[in-house]
C-alpha cells in the first residue's frame, strides 16, 4: 500500500470511528458548522496541485501493491489450479493429503510484476478442510487466522514508533469460497463457515469444476445457492455500484453470483489458436470462453475492476469492526457520559482512575481475606496445640504410672533375691555338713527337731529343689539322705 493511500485510509478510519458513536443531531451540527466556516474561492492563475493524482499514482507504482487471497474449500476441489489460471502463473504448490487430523492454513507470498506495476500476492490455502469425520470445528482455525492478521495490524498501528507505510499487510482482502458442484444445495459446513466469516472478510462464492454438471442444472444450482445464502443471513461481497464508471458492469455481475468456474493451465488447439481448456472424450471446455464458464467474469471482477475496492472494504469495514470491538473491550470510547466527545487523554485518565480504584478495592479485599485466613489458620493451630498438650499430659501420666509399677516390681524382685540368697546360703551350709553314724544321726535328728531353725532349713531346701528341674533330683536325693540317715521329715 502506498504512503498516501495508507494515510488517506487511516484518516477515513479515524473519522468513521468517531462518527459511528455520534448522535445524528451532533453529526448534523458539526457538518453545518463546517459548511459555515468553509468558503469557496476562485484562483486567478495556475498553481499546480492538479498533479496530485499523478503524484499519488507515481508513488503507488514505486511502493507497489499487496493483495491477499484466502481459498476455502475441500481438498482436491481445484483451488490451486484456479489460482494458477487466474494469475497465469504456475505457483509452486504440492498436492495435499486427505488425512490431516486438523485444518491448518498455509500461506505463500509471491512477487509478481505486470508492465511496471509490482504486486505482492499472498495466497492462503486451507489444508485439510472438510476431510475430518467430525467437521464441527473445521472453520474455527480460519476465523482465528483472520483475527490474528487483524491483531497484528492493530498492534503495529498502536505502536509509538510505527512503520505502516512499509509494513507488509497480511490482512485477508478476499475469500474465494469453493462450493462442490453437487447440483442440490449447500452443505451444512459451507453455511456455518460462510456465516462465521461474512463479518470478517469479503466472501466471493464460486462453484468449482462447473463442467461437472449441465448448464440447466448449473443455473438452477446458482438460484438455489443464492436463496439459501439469503435465507440463512450470509452476507457475501457485492460489487460496488456507487462509481458511475463501473456501476453498470458491477450491477450486472452481481446477478451472476456465484460464479461457475473451470480452471486449467493446459493449452489445447482450437481452430487456429491455442487456448486454455480442459479436454474430454466428449469435447473441450474452454476456460476463457464465457459460454462455457464464468472464469473471465471472475477474473475481470476480482483483479481488473474491484481489487482496490476489496482492499478498501477490508480496511474500512472489516478491520474497523474488529478494531472498534477491541478498543471497546479495552474500555476506550469516543463519547463521554453526557454524549460529549472525549479525547484519548481524557479517556486514558478516566480508565486510569477506574483501574486504580479497582486495584485499591481488590487490594483491600485481598488484605481482609488474608487476615481472615490467618485467623482461621491460627485457630486451627491452637486447636492442634491443645490436642497435642492433652495427649502429652495423658502420655506423661501413663508413663508415671508405668514407672511406679516397675519400681514396685523391682522392689519385690530385690526382696525375693535377698530371700533367695539367704535360702541358698542356708542350703549350702546344710549340704556341706559331714555324715555321721546312724545311731548318732538319729539322736542328733531328734535333738535338731527341737531346734527353732530346723523346720525353716528343711522348707528352704524343698523350695529350691522344686524351682529347677535339676533341683527335683536334688530334692529327692535330699529326702533320701535324711531317710538314709534316719532323720525325720
Amino acid at each position: 500500500m502506498s504512503s498516501e493511500v495508507a494515510r488517506h485510509l487511516l484518516f477515513q478510519s479515524h473519522m468513521a470511528t468517531k462518527t459511528a458513536h455520534m448522535s445524528p443531531q451532533v453529526f448534523d451540527n458539526e457538518e453545518k458548522q463546517k459548511k459555515e466556516n468553509t468558503r469557496s474561492l476562485a484562483m486567478s492563475g495556475h498553481v499546480g496541485f492538479e498533479s496530485l493524482p499523478d503524484q499519488l499514482v507515481n508513488r503507488s507504482i514505486q511502493q507497489g501493491f499487496c493483495f491477499n487471497i484466502l481459498c476455502v474449500g475441500e481438498t482436491g476441489i481445484g483451488k490451486s489450479t484456479l489460482i494458477d489460471t487466474l494469475f497465469n502463473t504456475n505457483f509452486e504448490d504440492h498436492e495435499s493429503s486427505h488425512f490431516y487430523p486438523h485444518v491448518r492454513l498455509k500461506a505463500q507470498t509471491y512477487e509478481l510484476q505486470e508492465s511496471n506495476v509490482r504486486l505482492k500476492l499472498t495466497i492462503v490455502n486451507t489444508v485439510g478442510f472438510g476431510d475430518q469425520i467430525n467437521k464441527e470445528e473445521s472453520y474455527q482455525p480460519i476465523v482465528d487466522y483472520i483475527d490474528t492478521q487483524f491483531e497484528a495490524y492493530l498492534q503495529e498501528e498502536l505502536k509509538i514508533k510505527r512503520s505502516l507505510f512499509n509494513y507488509h499487510d497480511s490482512r485477508i482482502h478476499v475469500c474465494l469460497y469453493f462450493i462442490s458442484p453437487t447440483g442440490h444445495s449447500l452443505k451444512t459446513l459451507d453455511l456455518l463457515t460462510m456465516k462465521s466469516l461474512d463479518s470478517k472478510v469479503n466472501i466471493i462464492p464460486v462453484i468449482a469444476k462447473a463442467d461437472a454438471i449441465s448448464k440447466t442444472e448449473l443455473q438452477k444450482f446458482k438460484i438455489k445457492l443464492m436463496s439459501e445464502l439469503v435465507s440463512n443471513g450470509v452476507q457475501i461481497y457485492q460489487f460496488p455500484t456507487d462509481d458511475e464508471t463501473i456501476a453498470k458492469i458491477n450491477a450486472s455481475m452481481n446477478g451472476h453470483l456465484p460464479f461457475a468456474v473451470v480452471g486449467s493451465m493446459d493449452e489445447v488447439k482450437v481452430g487456429n489458436k491455442m487456448v486454455k481448456a480442459r479436454q474430454y472424450p466428449w469435447g473441450i471446455v474452454q476456460v476463457e470462453n464465457e459460454n462455457h464458464c464464468d472464469f473471465v467474469k471472475l477474473r475481470e471482477m476480482l483483479i481488473c475492476t474491484n481489487m482496490e475496492d476489496l482492499r478498501d472494504e477490508t480496511h474500512t469495514r472489516h478491520y474497523e469492526l474488529y478494531r472498534r470491538r477491541k478498543l471497546e473491550e479495552m474500555g476506550l470510547t469516543d463519547m463521554g457520559p453526557e454524549n460529549k466527545p472525549l479525547s484519548l487523554q481524557e479517556t486514558y485518565e478516566a480508565k486510569r482512575h477506574e483501574f486504580y480504584g479497582e486495584r485499591q478495592r481488590k487490594e483491600e479485599e485481598m488484605k481482609q481475606l488474608f487476615v481472615q485466613r490467618v485467623k482461621e489458620k491460627e485457630a486451627v493451630l491452637k486447636e492442634a496445640e491443645r490436642e497435642l498438650q492433652a495427649k502429652f499430659e495423658h502420655l506423661k501420666r501413663v508413663h508415671q504410672e508405668e514407672k511406679l509399677r516397675l519400681e514396685e516390681k523391682r522392689r519385690l524382685l530385690e526382696e525375693e533375691i535377698i530371700a533367695f540368697s539367704k535360702k541358698k546360703a542356708t542350703s549350702e551350709i546344710y549340704q556341706n555338713q559331714p555324715f555321721m553314724t546312724p545311731g548318732g544321726n538319729v539322736r542328733k535328728d531328734k535333738d535338731r527337731k527341737k531346734e527353732p531353725g530346723y523346720r525353716l532349713e528343711l522348707l528352704c531346701f524343698d523350695v529350691r529343689a522344686c524351682e529347677t528341674s535339676g533341683g527335683r533330683k536334688d530334692a529327692e536325693e535330699g529326702r533320701e539322705g535324711p531317710r538314709a540317715s534316719g532323720r525325720p521329715w
